[in-house]
């Protein structure tokens, strides 16, 4: 059916909401970051303070950025995003995994979301 659009299911838009959230903060403390390092730096703090918090800034803000696409792509159900959350969801599991906490909260967290996406795949186009 061409130009058929299939509706957002309420667990994608809860999902997206909270990723949505999470990445404006995190975007939020990256910039809060940056300007601490820069601030930190014009008063004359040691240089690898500088370096090291400038690195960690400009991640928190890529991240923040990435956060913010995938939940505007998870919105509009594009295939790219839920990609991405479940790829980031896989990661997420094996990192519980390998800390050898599968009964933790958020490697079950992470399983459900997983299955969840899985069982709604068909939405995303």
């Amino acid at each position: 059916m061409s130009g058929y659009r299939s509706s957002l299911p309420v667990g994608v838009a809860i999902i997206a909401v909270l990723i949505g959230i999470l990445g404006f903060f995190t975007l939020l403390f990256g910039i809060l970051v940056l300007v601490g390092v820069t601030a930190s730096a014009y008063f004359g703090a040691p240089v690898f303070l500088g370096v090291g918090g400038l690195t960690l800034a400009l991640i928190v803000i890529i991240l923040g950025i990435l956060e913010l696409a995938v939940a505007y792509g998870l919105w509009d159900l594009n295939m790219w995003a839920l990609v991405l959350a479940i790829l980031v969801l896989i990661v997420e599991m094996a990192i519980y995994g390998l800390a050898g906490a599968f009964i933790s909260l958020g490697f079950l967290l992470s399983l459900v979301l997983f299955i969840y996406l899985l069982a709604v795949s068909s939405h995303f186009s």
